[in-house]
């Protein structure tokens, strides 16, 4: 969920994203005037964070925070650590947030954040460092009503609570609403650990009644098999769906008759490494052209391209994965009348339980497990049923559709404060 794009990747992601905003925009009546506001952050930071390493030597690490647009309220996005993080991948996934933030109707712009790094060869006390390193450098643009950070891939509760506590230590008083993704006893919520996983779930459950499938007759399968992937398979599994097929980064595993889940969850490794384990294995482009009713990329982008949208044989697809299906992948399948709910949609149940914990900090009250996945299915639900209604009314397809009822919130905040 939300992994990293292919290196060389960065700039096509973003301008492919600006394209389909363009085109949002147009639909909705707006001027260029608007594109050329919302295609670009209006804050962009590049940082450079010193950071002692445990020989003693002090290493450099370049870091960025984007906020793509307040005019509705606060920025919110991800701090992802990865070798491999640019600042246009950045970019884009700002603007990303901010589609998110109005898909759900939440009263947030879009920002992202990203350290150049590789915390699967650093120290827990180095990655501590740079964590505090990384808050220190950005702490004049960020807070609880500037810019909320989150975790995003490779960084977790424990850097979230190193993140907060020295925010504030450097403001002088307690700032819980500064980030969210923090452990419960730092003031988190409870569900934020699952919540992007069960927003696709809900968008699934959704997408079939649409179509008229029964979820307990389903067939579903799915690339990736980390927690988002995992917890999917495990869900869906309770539900009744039969799940044919799963893969990770080395192969994937297929049975038309079922996988026992249970078992794949129990031996898989951290990394969520299970196909090693099995000599009858098959490549993960071959598992996307298996028959199934629902398919779930929750894995990289660009899997789902011109190349093979003509094998693909669900007649649904999900996007749990950011940017998984291409745009002229998106328009072949459309014309096949194969649903895709769009990764916009579906991933954006992360940044909604991220809202519920900052608004549960700012009251002081905080809500049970239960009340915390009413109110998220209740907000995936209504935006479900928005981007449908949207598609229908403007006959477009539920992608452009999806990123005009995103953009529309930031767009008309921005010319009611007269920026436009």
């Amino acid at each position: 969920m939300g992994a990293i794009a292919e290196k060389g990747k960065e700039s096509s992601i973003l301008s492919s994203t600006q394209d389909v905003i363009q085109q949002a925009l147009g639909k909705l009546g707006y001027e260029e005037g608007m594109f050329e506001l919302l295609k670009e952050p209006v804050r962009m930071l590049t940082v450079r964070i010193p950071v002692r390493m445990d020989d003693g030597t002090v290493k450099v690490f370049t870091g960025y925070r984007a906020q793509h647009n307040d005019a509705v309220g606060p920025t919110k996005g991800g701090v992802r650590f990865h070798p491999e993080v640019t600042a246009d991948e950045v970019k884009a996934l700002s603007l990303w947030m901010t589609l998110k933030c109005g898909i759900v109707n939440i009263p947030y712009g879009g920002g992202k954040g990203g350290i150049v790094c590789d915390p699967r060869t650093m120290s827990f006390p180095e990655i501590e460092r740079l964590s505090r390193g990384y808050v220190r450098a950005i702490s004049q643009i960020v807070g609880p009503s500037k810019d909320i950070p989150a975790p995003d891939v490779f960084t977790n509760s424990q850097i979230m609570a190193w993140m907060v506590d020295e925010y504030s230590r450097i403001r002088e008083f307690d700032s819980p609403g500064f980030i969210t993704g923090k452990p419960i006893v730092l003031g988190g919520s409870h569900g934020r650990e699952t919540a992007t996983a069960m927003g696709v779930t809900i968008c699934i459950e959704e997408a079939a009644k649409l179509k008229q499938l029964d979820l307990r007759e389903a067939t579903v399968i799915i690339q990736g098999f980390g927690n988002a992937g995992g917890y999917l398979a495990k869900t869906l599994s309770d539900r009744g769906a039969k799940i044919i097929g799963i893969s990770d980064a080395y192969g994937a595993l297929y049975d038309e008759t079922g996988l026992d889940i249970e078992y794949l969850l129990d031996r898989r490794d951290s990394f969520g490494t299970v196909t090693t384990l099995f000599k009858n294995t098959i490549t993960n482009e071959e598992l996307l052209e298996k028959k199934c009713d629902i398919l779930v990329p929750a894995a990289i982008a660009n899997q789902i391209t011109e190349a093979n949208a003509r094998e693909i044989k669900a007649s649904i697809i999900v996007e749990a994965a950011n940017g998984p299906t291409t745009t002229e992948a998106s328009n072949i399948l459309t014309e096949r009348g194969v649903l895709i709910v769009p990764d916009v949609l579906a991933s954006s149940g992360g940044v909604t339980v991220s809202y519920f914990e900052w608004v549960q900090n700012n009251l002081g009250y905080y809500w049970s497990e239960e009340e915390v996945s009413e109110k998220l299915r209740s907000k995936i639900v209504e935006a479900f049923h928005q981007v449908v209604e949207t598609a229908t009314r403007y006959n477009v397809d539920p992608r452009l559709a999806a990123y005009m009822v995103g953009v529309r919130k930031t767009a008309e905040a921005s010319r009611f404060r007269g920026w436009i």
